[in-house]
């Protein structure tokens, strides 16, 4: 692996977690969004992360400060990726949006440049032939936070070239994380393949009316031990992203609960500027919500 340049594209919260943690790790970082209005709030993104670095890693404002200075931002795609030995890809969970992406992508970025989509759910094929470099383009999949859930899921097409397979594990594990090669094209990888499931059987209830927000997390929470319910997932995740995997999913499926949890999250919480814990409210309100209080588990 000789990665050294590393553009990310997409600016969203997971993609400015990206760009945060390579430079942290030490990597020259270009970020890319369509325009300046788009980078200036990744500017912002990106600097409320350095004191999540200090409290949660130990690190010095110098080391925060650093991390910063080594990443740059373009609205200009070919000057983003002028000299990328990698373009990690965090642009929305739409198809056409990303097939018009790799598109124009592969005619800006050098014959060097590996490709690696961070889909949450779409499998690489579906964009192989679009990137121009089908060899040369994978999956890589991050957790939320990714400087504490540390996971970095590699998952090949079967014309990923073995070497590319394994440059992007050795840049994963050299950025900090836990890579986990993935064999075979799975929908949702190993981890969204246990999470997705989680957090559309708690919508489905929320739509059937079944219980409120709340009681459906109070029910995880209590039963399992687990730090979170999954309508305090969902507002990590963003209700952007969740609404395009149950839009996606209620125009492939037909499935009128799909097409019901997708109005629901555009109509109350998309439409309404509450967009998850980034925008400081989604399913709860922040910096305070209601799970996070001592209370909140007992009868």
């Amino acid at each position: 692996m000789n990665f050294k340049h590393i553009t990310v594209a997409g600016s969203g919260v997971l993609g400015s977690q990206i760009a945060y943690q390579t430079a942290f790790k030490g990597f020259q970082v270009s970020v890319y969004d369509i325009n300046d209005q788009a980078l200036e709030r990744a500017k912002e993104r990106i600097a409320e992360l350095k004191p999540h670095y200090r409290q949660d890693l130990g690190a010095t404002q110098e080391e925060t400060d650093q991390a910063f200075d080594r990443i740059s931002f373009h609205s200009d795609l070919a000057q983003a990726v002028a000299d990328a030995d990698l373009v990690i890809e965090a642009v929305p969970e739409v198809v056409s949006i990303k097939t018009e992406f790799y598109a124009k992508l592969g005619q800006a970025a050098p014959a060097k440049t590996v490709f690696a989509t961070n889909s949450s759910t779409l499998l690489p094929s579906q964009f192989a032939d679009a990137t121009g470099r089908p060899e040369r383009f994978l999956a890589l999949h991050f957790a939320n936070e990714i400087w504490k859930n540390n996971t970095a899921e590699i998952m090949k097409h079967p014309g990923t070239d073995m070497q590319v397979f394994q440059d992007v594990i050795d840049f994963a594990k050299a950025i900090g994380m836990v890579a986990l090669p993935l064999h075979k094209e799975q929908p949702g990888y190993i981890l969204n393949s246990l999470l997705v499931p989680l957090l559309e059987a708690a919508q489905r209830l929320l739509v059937r009316e079944v219980a409120d927000v709340e009681t459906i997390d109070k029910t995880w929470m209590v039963a399992t031990g687990a730090p979170l319910g999954p309508f305090a997932i969902l507002d990590v995740v963003g209700i952007t992203t969740a609404y395009n995997i149950g839009q996606a999913k209620a125009e492939a499926t037909g499935d009128e609960e799909f097409v019901r949890v997708a109005n629901l999250l555009k109509t109350e919480y998309i439409d309404k500027g509450k967009l998850g814990r980034a925008t400081g409210e989604g399913f709860y309100k922040y910096p305070n919500p209601s799970f996070a209080d001592p209370d909140f588990l007992k009868s």
